[in-house]
Protein backbone atom coordinates (compact mmCIF):
# COMPACT_ATOMS: atom_id res chain seq x y z
CA UNK A 1 0.00 0.00 0.00
CA UNK A 2 1.20 3.28 -1.09
CA UNK A 3 -0.13 6.64 0.75
CA UNK A 4 1.16 10.17 1.22
CA UNK A 5 1.15 9.60 4.76
CA UNK A 6 4.67 10.11 6.33
CA UNK A 7 3.82 7.40 9.12
CA UNK A 8 2.16 4.08 8.40
CA UNK A 9 2.39 1.24 11.35
CA UNK A 10 1.19 -2.16 10.64
CA UNK A 11 -0.37 -4.16 13.61
CA UNK A 12 -2.70 -5.60 15.05
CA UNK A 13 -6.58 -5.13 16.87
CA UNK A 14 -6.68 -5.42 20.72
CA UNK A 15 -9.79 -3.81 21.55
CA UNK A 16 -12.87 -2.00 19.93
CA UNK A 17 -15.09 -0.15 22.17
CA UNK A 18 -17.88 0.73 19.94
CA UNK A 19 -20.30 4.04 20.49
CA UNK A 20 -23.31 5.93 19.41
CA UNK A 21 -21.20 6.55 16.02
CA UNK A 22 -17.98 6.17 16.41
CA UNK A 23 -15.85 3.05 17.55
CA UNK A 24 -12.42 3.44 19.57
CA UNK A 25 -9.76 1.20 17.61
CA UNK A 26 -6.90 -0.26 20.06
CA UNK A 27 -4.07 -1.29 17.48
CA UNK A 28 -0.82 -2.96 18.93
CA UNK A 29 2.16 -2.04 16.80
CA UNK A 30 6.03 -3.14 17.93
CA UNK A 31 5.29 -3.06 21.73
CA UNK A 32 3.24 0.36 21.52
CA UNK A 33 -0.80 1.08 21.80
CA UNK A 34 -1.79 3.45 18.79
CA UNK A 35 -5.41 4.25 19.53
CA UNK A 36 -8.08 5.60 16.59
CA UNK A 37 -11.54 6.80 16.01
CA UNK A 38 -13.11 5.52 13.01
CA UNK A 39 -17.37 5.71 12.46
CA UNK A 40 -18.76 2.41 13.11
CA UNK A 41 -19.49 1.72 9.03
CA UNK A 42 -15.87 2.19 8.78
CA UNK A 43 -15.25 -0.54 11.40
CA UNK A 44 -17.71 -3.10 9.47
CA UNK A 45 -16.53 -1.97 6.13
CA UNK A 46 -12.97 -2.44 6.69
CA UNK A 47 -13.80 -6.04 9.17
CA UNK A 48 -11.92 -4.94 11.94
CA UNK A 49 -12.03 -7.24 15.04
CA UNK A 50 -9.90 -7.85 17.55
CA UNK A 51 -6.56 -9.91 16.33
CA UNK A 52 -7.56 -8.37 13.06
CA UNK A 53 -3.87 -7.10 11.01
CA UNK A 54 -4.81 -3.31 10.62
CA UNK A 55 -2.50 -0.60 9.69
CA UNK A 56 -2.47 2.74 11.30
CA UNK A 57 -1.73 5.83 8.60
CA UNK A 58 -0.76 9.66 10.39
CA UNK A 59 0.05 12.68 8.07
CA UNK A 60 3.11 14.38 9.42
CA UNK A 61 1.44 17.46 9.83
CA UNK A 62 -0.94 16.19 12.07
CA UNK A 63 1.69 15.12 14.68
CA UNK A 64 2.25 17.89 17.63
CA UNK A 65 6.18 18.07 19.04
CA UNK A 66 6.04 18.06 22.73
CA UNK A 67 8.75 18.36 25.41
CA UNK A 68 8.11 17.34 29.07
CA UNK A 69 4.76 15.63 28.13
CA UNK A 70 2.83 14.23 30.60
CA UNK A 71 0.23 11.75 29.06
CA UNK A 72 -2.17 11.98 32.18
CA UNK A 73 -2.46 15.75 31.61
CA UNK A 74 -3.18 16.07 27.99
CA UNK A 75 -6.24 14.90 25.80
CA UNK A 76 -5.02 13.56 23.13
CA UNK A 77 -4.83 9.95 23.31
CA UNK A 78 -1.48 9.27 21.67
CA UNK A 79 1.51 10.12 23.26
CA UNK A 80 4.65 8.47 22.12
CA UNK A 81 7.44 9.41 24.08
CA UNK A 82 11.04 8.99 23.25
CA UNK A 83 14.35 10.80 21.67
CA UNK A 84 14.90 12.85 18.38
CA UNK A 85 16.30 10.81 15.52
CA UNK A 86 16.67 13.43 13.06
CA UNK A 87 15.73 17.28 12.34
CA UNK A 88 15.88 18.59 8.63
CA UNK A 89 14.83 22.53 8.28
CA UNK A 90 13.61 23.50 5.29
CA UNK A 91 12.69 26.88 4.22
CA UNK A 92 9.34 27.13 6.09
CA UNK A 93 9.14 23.66 7.95
CA UNK A 94 11.31 21.57 10.12
CA UNK A 95 10.48 17.55 9.99
CA UNK A 96 11.27 16.00 12.92
CA UNK A 97 11.90 12.34 13.75
CA UNK A 98 11.37 11.20 17.01
CA UNK A 99 12.02 7.27 17.93
CA UNK A 100 9.91 5.78 20.19
CA UNK A 101 10.53 2.68 21.14
CA UNK A 102 11.09 0.49 17.72
CA UNK A 103 8.78 3.06 16.16
CA UNK A 104 10.07 6.31 13.89
CA UNK A 105 7.44 8.76 13.62
CA UNK A 106 7.86 11.98 11.91
CA UNK A 107 6.12 15.35 12.15
CA UNK A 108 6.06 18.62 10.52
CA UNK A 109 6.67 21.85 12.52
CA UNK A 110 7.39 25.48 11.91
CA UNK A 111 10.42 26.28 11.82
CA UNK A 112 10.46 29.30 14.96
CA UNK A 113 8.57 25.91 16.48
CA UNK A 114 11.86 23.81 16.00
CA UNK A 115 13.86 26.58 16.80
CA UNK A 116 11.99 27.81 20.26
CA UNK A 117 11.94 24.16 21.25
CA UNK A 118 15.47 23.42 21.14
CA UNK A 119 15.02 20.22 19.11
CA UNK A 120 18.37 18.36 18.64
CA UNK A 121 19.47 15.04 17.91
CA UNK A 122 19.25 12.98 20.89
CA UNK A 123 16.87 14.96 22.93
CA UNK A 124 13.99 13.90 24.83
CA UNK A 125 10.39 14.81 23.10
CA UNK A 126 7.47 12.94 22.17
CA UNK A 127 4.73 12.75 19.10
CA UNK A 128 1.48 13.53 20.16
CA UNK A 129 -1.52 13.12 17.81
CA UNK A 130 -5.00 12.74 18.48
CA UNK A 131 -7.04 9.74 17.90
CA UNK A 132 -9.55 10.87 14.60
CA UNK A 133 -6.30 11.92 13.37
CA UNK A 134 -6.05 8.18 12.90
CA UNK A 135 -6.53 6.71 9.29
CA UNK A 136 -7.19 3.29 9.97
CA UNK A 137 -6.25 0.62 6.93
CA UNK A 138 -6.68 -2.78 5.95
CA UNK A 139 -5.13 -5.05 2.87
Amino acid sequence: MKTSARNHFSGEVTEIKSGAVNDEITLRVDGTTIVAVVTQESTKTLGLAVGAKASALIKASSVIVMLDSDPSKISTRNVLSGTVADVKTGAVNTEVTISAGSLQIAAIITNDSATRLGLAKGSPASAVFKASSVIIAVD
